[in-house]
């Protein structure tokens, strides 16, 4: 659909752009950079940014993978792709009271298919998608940077045209290969941030093509206009800054197709000057284009607001500590030390890391603190930009200002803690949109240098400088994303104060059976962060392992006094107190962590295992059925059950018990070890060889398959193969608690045998 807003008096938009075209500086001009077709532009642009972010293609899933994607039944088959629609980024439902409230189906939606076509968790699909997306990314940055930078016209057949080739490809390559992008295109779920950039821009880009001329003359296309809010909606659907880019399409309505001056603007509304209807806001359309982007981004949001309820996030303290501050002073000082913060990573982007919270970044307390200049050099910064922007007699330069301090603090917006608290103090993915507007006012900055230096090309050598060395510095983040390992330590010496850090390097530690070490950095994490209860209850948990039960119990305690509704430390305590004999303690433990967890399957097993040891047979069988409703495939409450019925003569329900558990989980040699030794003890001497000579397939090294076995064989009366399967157990585990008595039994049974034949 096709709106007029023209008249006799108004001139041919294609005229008007021409005219701003000969009138306005070409930012071309005056630098020194290359000139190459659009074609190899944008060749260039993504074979640079392949190179930066390659060796990050066959990488872990890393830090937050794991939640978002290997612990996400969403990506799983079997379940109904319309829970997506019902559930955050991390699959729980939108309704849970501890759901983050991160709406993002569509980039879920794509993890989902990653898994479906790979056939499991493997994640160099998950990556490899990734770095295509930051490559298409760049390049469609080319023309978003050619119109930004250099206007917006259109040929005579309605192709745009490149006002600015050699500055909008240096702006794309800044773009390509800053190092700031690197949590989002080698942290899989930086997918979310990737793929909301790619409709961000698809969208900005609808919204120029809204302007492209026709036969009819100046005229605007509502369609395209209607397509840009979609794919703005889309760009939310992936992550919530998407719908920023409806704010942005107005702003740059304003300044580039209708050339407003704001300041004139303002000072005419302020004055309720009457020329105002002559300024071109109702002529060319301006204030009813806006009208639809308003409502549209209203619509999006409200529908967003029922799907996602009333109810705001839950996030602690440790998540964002400048949040929970009771002074506003407070607040308001730390979330522009904040913001500095984060315009320092666009500008340096040499001190990266995973995790900035949990006392990364200390709270600024008082004017005293010499951090405040990072505040004052901030606002001195933004406010001389803003100045400029609004006061300058040149309106190119006007335009690009604010066009540059748009892209860069609109999209910053959702995360600046202003509307609503967010659950980080510093997010490097949350800078990836941000930084089309450092791009934007760092090659201005460029183009003004070059028009003033007599030596442009020493200019232009630093600037390649500087790109080359981005790009190095990307390889060399993409390579600590790689593994969990290389990601958490590089964070030490960046962040030598955050807990998270160093619980993560413990636990990473730990997951590889280093415990000495695992407790060191467990140690100094609680040191850092006295109230850390995760590092805590994992510190807790080795020190249960090495028989420190004492200190294990006090860690865990204060765990549980810290965070009562703590269910896993609940857990552990009961594990503890079990072990110190303290059975009934132990018992009003684990209740607790169920009271708290219903669903709590590993909570159920250690409870059976307390009832069993209290010799309270029908709970702890209870128990462990209750383990295995809620987990199926759990392996050890199954076991525990035929055994428990085995050893107290109930071989019947046993066998039944051990058959069920096969069928649920029929891979599983512990179970058919357990079911084979009540088959023999029942007589079914040839279903339990079968049982047992499976499970000894399954793990040929296990000493007491072969010696049940052998046990199994003897009775039958095998007792050649019995020998045989009583010297691999010895031979396996020399001390295997009766195997050698069995052994030397029936070795004179046979001697016995030989003399009588004889």
């Amino acid at each position: 659909q096709i709106c007029n807003q023209h008249n006799a008096e108004t001139p041919n938009l294609e005229q008007l752009l021409h005219r701003m075209a000969q009138t306005e500086p070409n930012l071309d001009h005056d630098i020194s950079w290359f000139l190459l077709p659009s074609y190899w532009a944008k060749m260039v642009v993504a074979l640079i940014s392949f190179l930066c972010f390659a060796n990050s293609y066959d990488g872990d899933f890393v830090f937050d993978d794991s939640e978002a994607i290997i612990n996400n039944k969403d990506l799983r088959a079997e379940t109904p792709l319309g829970d997506l629609w019902h559930h955050d980024f991390w699959g729980s439902k939108l309704s849970s009271n501890t759901s983050h409230k991160s709406y993002r189906p569509l980039t879920v939606l794509t993890f989902r298919i990653n898994y479906l076509f790979a056939g499991g968790f493997y994640p160099v699909g998950f990556h490899v998608i990734n770095i295509i997306l930051h490559c298409t990314i760049s390049v469609l940055m080319i023309d978003v940077f050619s119109i930004l930078l250099g206007g917006l016209q259109f040929s005579n057949k309605g192709r745009r045209l490149n006002l600015a080739p050699k500055t909008s490809l240096l702006a794309a390559l800044l773009f390509a290969v800053h190092p700031v992008h690197t949590e989002c295109v080698a942290g899989i779920v930086g997918r979310a941030d990737l793929l909301c950039a790619l409709f961000f821009l698809l969208s900005f880009l609808g919204y120029c093509k809204a302007f492209r001329e026709n036969k009819e003359g100046h005229n605007f296309s509502i369609f395209w206009v209607l397509v840009s809010v979609i794919l703005g909606a889309v760009a939310m659907l992936c992550k919530e800054q998407g719908i920023t880019i409806l704010g942005l399409n107005a702003v740059f309505d304003a300044l580039v197709i209708n050339k407003l001056n704001v300041l004139e603007l303002i000072q005419k509304l302020l004055r309720k000057d009457q020329s105002l209807e002559n300024s071109g806001l109702l002529r060319k359309g301006l204030l009813f284009r806006i009208t639809l982007l308003m409502s549209g981004g209203a619509s999006i949001l409200y529908i967003r607001w029922r799907i996602m309820g009333t109810g705001p996030p839950a996030f602690t303290e440790v998540d964002n500590p400048a949040s929970f501050a009771d002074s506003l002073f407070v607040r308001a000082i730390n979330y522009n030390y904040y913001y500095s913060l984060n315009a320092w990573l666009l500008l340096c982007p040499w001190w990266l890391c995973f995790d900035w919270s949990m006392g990364c970044v200390p709270l600024i307390k008082s004017v005293s603190d010499w951090r405040i200049i990072a505040l004052a050099a901030l606002w001195f910064c933004l406010i001389g930009l803003i100045c400029q922007a609004l006061c300058s007699e040149d309106s190119h330069k006007r335009r690009i200002l604010t066009l540059g301090l748009g892209f860069l603090i609109i999209p910053f917006l959702p995360a600046s803690n202003l509307f609503f608290r967010v659950g980080f103090v510093i997010a490097e993915r949350v800078i990836y949109l941000p930084s089309i507007g450092y791009c934007i006012l760092f090659t201005y900055g460029f183009s003004l240098l070059s028009k003033q230096a007599k030596k442009k090309k020493i200019l232009a050598v630093a600037v390649l400088g500087i790109l080359l060395i981005n790009v190095m510095r990307c390889a060399l983040r993409s390579s600590q994303w790689r593994s969990e390992e290389q990601l958490f330590r590089s964070a030490l010496s960046v962040c030598p104060l955050n807990a998270k850090v160093h619980y993560n390097v413990g636990k990473n530690l730990a997951d590889k059976g280093n415990q000495s070490a695992a407790i060191k950095y467990y140690r100094e994490a609680v040191r850092l962060n006295p109230k850390y209860v995760h590092a805590m209850n994992n510190l807790g948990n080795i020190l249960k392992e090495r028989n420190e039960l004492q200190e294990a119990e006090e860690l865990l305690s204060l765990a549980v006094q810290i965070q009562p509704d703590f269910a896993a430390a609940w857990m552990n305590l009961g594990i503890v107190q079990n072990s110190l004999r303290r059975f009934e303690e132990a018992e009003q433990s684990y209740w607790t962590a169920i009271k708290h967890r219903k669903k709590y399957p590993d909570c159920y097993y250690n409870l059976g295992r307390l009832y069993a040891d209290l010799n309270r047979h029908i709970d702890a069988l209870n128990a462990w059925r209750n383990a295995t409703v809620l987990k199926p495939e759990h392996s050890l409450a199954w076991n525990n059950m035929i055994i428990l019925l085995d050893n107290t003569g109930n071989l019947a329900q046993a066998e039944a018990v051990g058959r069920e558990a096969l069928g649920l989980i029929p891979n599983d040699h512990s179970l058919m070890f357990s079911l084979a030794n009540v088959l023999g003890k029942s007589q079914k001497y040839k279903e339990s060889e079968a049982l047992f000579l499976k499970a000894i397939k399954a793990n040929p090294n296990a000493a007491s398959y072969h010696g049940n076995l052998a046990v199994l064989y003897h009775r039958w009366g095998n007792l050649d193969l019995a020998k045989k399967h009583y010297e691999v157990s010895l031979k396996l585990d020399p001390m295997a608690p009766g195997t050698k008595e069995n052994y030397n039994l029936l070795r004179r049974k046979l001697e016995q045998l030989q003399k009588k034949g004889g």
